[in-house]
């Protein structure tokens, strides 16, 4: 599975018209960035601190087929790049990002 951090707004727009294509970091960047369960805290720490009204996309990396990269980024670390819009029904689970008392998402259990 591979996460991916997007305001919930933005999501519920993407289900709308049946396809997601991506915060304005993404669409500047040429894909969407998702990370694995080992590197999304972080991710989220460094790039969305204190920002409210996230979700948690989970998206079974399988199902991206040849759109998805694992390329190098952050500290060599390799990271999933998604190429292309994600359509809703490629998402597995979606979970609110709620903020604690210091700024950071608080995210559920993780696979």
């Amino acid at each position: 599975m591979i996460y991916h951090m997007c305001p919930a707004e933005a999501w519920e727009a993407a289900v709308a018209t049946g396809a997601y294509t991506g915060t304005e970091q993404d669409r500047r960047d040429g894909f969407l960035h998702f990370s694995s369960a080992a590197q999304i805290v972080e991710s989220a720490r460094r790039h969305r601190a204190g920002q409210t009204g996230l979700v948690l996309l989970m998206v079974d990396a399988d199902r991206l087929g040849e759109r998805l990269r694992w390329e190098a980024s952050r500290g060599g670390d390799l990271f999933p790049h998604h190429y292309g819009t994600l359509k809703p029904e490629d998402v597995a689970r979606i979970d609110p990002l709620p903020l604690d008392g210091g700024g950071l998402h608080i995210f559920p259990p993780l696979t």
